[in-house]
């Protein structure tokens, strides 16, 4: 059988091979860390910073043909997930569909900014530059990562939205991408020059995911079923499954303010007295009025005649002009919460009717409004579900899946939807894979158990704001207490919405040590955010634990200071000396992790080694080598000197690691360490532990 005429990634590889005569003559740079698989064309020049210059159709070609289709099997349809392609029989005892992520090493990809360059040197990124190519990132150019990943040892590719997203209120130069205009239909931002018009925007991304499962890389998107853009699509047909106020209104518009309430408290039903009975709680419910096809059924209908002959406005401009009202901008769901409105999106109406439990606060005959109570409508639910709107969300991933044929999902603001919805959402998603991954926007890691009984697989969890507190002994408290979570969660430094970790105090050595450190936690995935492997000091959102000048990371003579890749053209800084380190560090540090798995995966094999002192000392994770591999008495044990700025010598106590094991071994062999070659260790004392010399932040992996 010849290779399969339906596969997209194939027909790229054979529409780049007939356009590299045109790419001769064309500089077109790239960061060198895009070239993990040794293009060598003999156009190739490389020059200082780390850029090299290609001939862009050659590169993208071999990037495919060398290193990609060397595992290809023609009989394999690589537009099915991985799952359905191995057919997984995985599936036993505790396993639940899409336990496969508890193995993985996953890599955050926002589309548009990781594989943005600036191509011809000319100092912005161009939607088209002079040779006439695309410099924001796009899906074909996101092919080109695929190598750098494996060589990181990621296999599974986290994308942060790649739908349609809406301009009309948009912050910064190309808006958000959590603004959702149309949730079947992606953004065509995404989609790449270099195709010309031979390939569509979802034949791009169709490739790039049989690329990933090619060589063994899950796909991973978020879908946002919470929020939408406030001028989403499906207000022409449904404008009654929006909140509505009049459009004069909008600009005094926020939620309101509750005497009376901590700020950042959740709604509960012990505050729900207190936020209907304040004051601003009033005012704000009677800026909402009926859907404007309620409101005037006469100027709605004249609208809807009009509209398709007349594209000169866009359809919730002619609902503002003609009938005075606008969609409600969304907030958050915590009381006094002091980040302003989210002007961009609004919330879905879930429920036809108020939350039960709020109608006793209420007259009755008040028009569909959003408060902190209807926002959360896992806690507050109303009698009347939105049937039709319910069905529309849970479609959202099957449309993926039988198109795009993607492993799994991220659920935004899962948290807050009806949990009959989040059931049907994972119900309809595995009938079509059984073995599909879910994971849970759940912060707090004492709903962990709560998020596997809803059928989630992880959440996202705290690290990304223990971990960064060396000096406080959090890193420590995340680190040791991961034993006792419930659900797998993100092992992290930084999240795309945190600050960057070598912005933070410790800078570059302490994100390399949290990184090494976070392939080896129980009941954790390690989790890299696009940027940190090269040591990205701009934050992509600031969302959480951030302050505003989080934004003025970089030198103010760089042009990306003071912009967000959330809503700005951003080209990481690929040229960074270091580029190397991180990327050089994870290919040997993520050998253990996939020799060691089995160990990892069964915290009972986890004894913490601790330190009587938190600052400036070490944190050690003490591990009881699963017998599958070697002798059960075996220690896998990974040191690190927290101390950024000196030499130090440690006795590592061992004995609680020992105690368990029953190892009395007196010989350790160093597997790694970030700053000395591999060797035997005798170094114990008489109580049979460890006396080791470390470099400032040194990390050591040792076997004893």
């Amino acid at each position: 059988m010849g290779i399969s005429t339906k596969s997209k990634l194939v027909k790229l590889m054979e529409l780049l091979e007939k356009y590299i005569p045109k790419g001769d003559n064309t500089e077109y740079s790239i960061p060198e860390l895009w070239n993990c698989f040794d293009y060598s064309g003999k156009e190739k020049n490389v020059k200082e910073n780390g850029i090299t210059i290609v001939n862009p159709y050659k590169f993208y070609h071999h990037c495919i043909r060398d290193f990609i289709m060397k595992n290809y099997n023609p009989d394999i349809d690589y537009s099915n997930s991985i799952s359905i392609i191995n057919e997984n029989h995985e599936f036993g005892k505790g396993y639940m569909g899409g336990d496969w992520i508890k193995k993985s090493s996953i890599y955050s990809m926002h589309v548009r900014t990781s594989t943005s360059f600036d191509h011809d040197g000319s100092g912005i990124l161009e939607d088209s530059n002079k040779n006439g190519f695309k410099e924001t990132g796009t899906f074909i150019k996101s092919i080109a990562l695929i190598p750098l990943l494996k060589k990181m040892g990621i296999d599974t590719v986290y994308l942060l939205p790649i739908t349609k997203h809406s301009v009309k209120f948009k912050k910064g130069e190309l808006g958000s991408p959590y603004a959702v205009k149309n949730f079947f239909k992606l953004d065509f931002e995404l989609k790449d020059t270099i195709t010309g018009n031979e390939f569509t925007v979802e034949e791009e991304f169709l490739a790039f995911v049989e690329a990933c499962h090619v060589v063994g890389i899950r796909v991973m998107i978020d879908i946002i079923p919470r929020t939408c853009a406030r001028d989403n699509d499906l207000i022409m047909e449904h404008p009654d499954w929006f909140y509505w106020i009049k459009y004069k209104d909008v600009n005094g518009y926020k939620p309101p303010y509750i005497n009376g309430i901590n700020p950042i408290e959740k709604p509960s039903l012990d505050n729900l007295h207190e936020i209907y009975s304040a004051a601003e709680t009033l005012d704000h419910i009677e800026k909402f009025t009926l859907s404007p096809d309620k409101f005037d059924a006469y100027k709605w209908f004249k609208l809807k005649k009009l509209y398709p002959n007349d594209k000169s406005m866009d359809f919730l401009e002619y609902i503002e002009k003609e009938i005075g009202l606008t969609t409600a901008p969304a907030f958050s769901d915590c009381i006094n919460d002091p980040q302003p409105i989210w002007s961009d999106i609004t919330y879905f109406r879930f429920y036809w009717d108020t939350p039960i439990e709020s109608q006793k606060f209420i007259k009755g005959n008040e028009n569909p409004y959003i408060l902190f109570d209807t926002i959360k409508c896992n806690l507050f639910k109303g009698s009347l579900k939105n049937e039709e709107l319910w069905d529309n969300i849970s479609n959202i991933i099957p449309y993926f899946q039988n198109n795009f044929g993607i492993d799994g999902a991220r659920i935004d603001m899962g948290h807050a939807l009806p949990e009959k919805l989040v059931h049907s959402i994972i119900d309809n998603a595995r009938n079509k894979d059984e073995d599909f991954s879910f994971i849970a926007e759940e912060l707090n890691v004492f709903q962990g158990e709560m998020a596997i009984k809803i059928g989630y697989n992880m959440i996202v969890g705290s690290g990304w704001w223990f971990e960064p507190r060396v000096l406080e002994g959090k890193t420590h408290e995340f680190m040791y207490n991961t034993k006792f979570y419930k659900a797998p969660v993100y092992a992290c430094s930084e999240t795309s919405d945190t600050p960057r970790i070598a912005a933070r105090v410790g800078g570059k050595p302490l994100a390399k040590m949290l990184t090494i450190m976070n392939e080896f936690l129980p009941n954790t995935v390690p989790f890299i955010n696009s940027g940190i492997e090269i040591y990205e000091v701009q934050p992509m959102n600031i969302g959480l634990d951030c302050s505003e000048d989080e934004k003025y990371r970089l030198d103010k003579t760089d042009i990306y200071n003071g912009k967000l890749a959330f809503f700005d053209k951003y080209q990481l800084h690929w040229s960074n000396p270091l580029r190397w380190d991180i990327p050089d560090t994870l290919s040997k540090v993520s050998y253990f992790r996939k020799m060691y798995m089995n160990t990892f995966l069964d915290s009972k094999n986890f004894v913490p080694i601790t330190s009587e002192h938190i600052r400036n000392s070490y944190i050690g994770l003490g591990w009881i080598i699963d017998g599958e591999i070697k002798e059960k008495n075996n220690l896998f044990c990974v040191i690190a000197n927290m101390d950024l700025n000196s030499d130090k010598t440690f006795v590592v106590d061992i004995t609680k690691v020992r105690e368990k094991s029953g190892n009395i071994s007196k010989k350790a062999w160093l597997g790694y360490s970030t700053d000395e070659w591999s060797h035997d260790i005798y170094d114990f004392d008489k109580e049979s532990n460890l006396k080791l010399n470390f470099k400032p932040g040194e990390v050591k992996i040792l076997i004893i």
